[in-house]
């Protein structure tokens, strides 16, 4: 038999674990873990799926945003507000119904999505109109199941009813479907 022109391993040195080599070895792999939580990805882009906050974060306030409603210089005021997540993300928004102040009558109201501002201290940002002024309705009731928007519409079959007393009453819900809130609802015509 011939002898072997390869070194016995017996004979190197790096071939026995020593203290010192499972230390080092230790010590590269923390080394390797912490800079890899230094070097986290920035946030993503518009295109891609948004992360579960572990903590969602407060409801938009109603009280500061800028409404689409058009007081002629008069108040605005916030008469009711519901909170919940309408679009699956796990943050909630904000439903609120808003009116010109009036001395009397009823001021017909809007129903406002708002959402979180853009950056800390921002105020919330009117992201969906569900009702318009402009379409006469005063809203009994406001609430958010189920990340829907339920809410009892009163109006008017004609302008010759006098706005102190509605003949219309309509349940209506809103579903976030496709980018949209698409509405649901039932009319009882004079039924007030």
């Amino acid at each position: 038999m011939q002898p072997s022109a390869a070194p016995d391993l017996a004979d190197l040195a790096h071939t026995y674990a020593r203290p010192s080599h499972w230390l080092a070895t230790a010590t590269a792999t923390a080394a390797v873990v912490a800079l890899a939580g230094l070097l986290q990805p920035g946030p993503a882009g518009a295109s891609a799926a948004p992360a579960a906050a572990p903590h969602p974060a407060p409801a938009p306030e109603a009280a500061g945003a800028a409404y689409p409603l058009d007081c002629g210089g008069g108040a605005r005021t916030v008469a009711q507000r519901a909170t919940g997540d309408l679009d699956g993300d796990r943050n909630p928004e904000t439903v609120a119904v808003v009116h010109c102040e009036a001395g009397s009558g009823t001021p017909p109201s809007g129903v406002y999505v708002l959402t979180r501002g853009r950056g800390a201290g921002t105020p919330a940002r009117v992201v969906a109109t569900l009702v318009a002024p402009d379409e006469h309705r005063s809203v009994t009731e406001l609430a958010v199941r189920d990340g829907a928007v339920r809410a009892t519409l009163l109006g008017y079959s004609s302008p010759d009813v006098p706005s102190c007393c509605p003949d219309e009453k309509e349940q209506v819900s809103w579903h976030w479907r496709s980018g949209a809130f698409v509405r649901a609802g039932q009319a009882d015509a004079r039924g007030v």
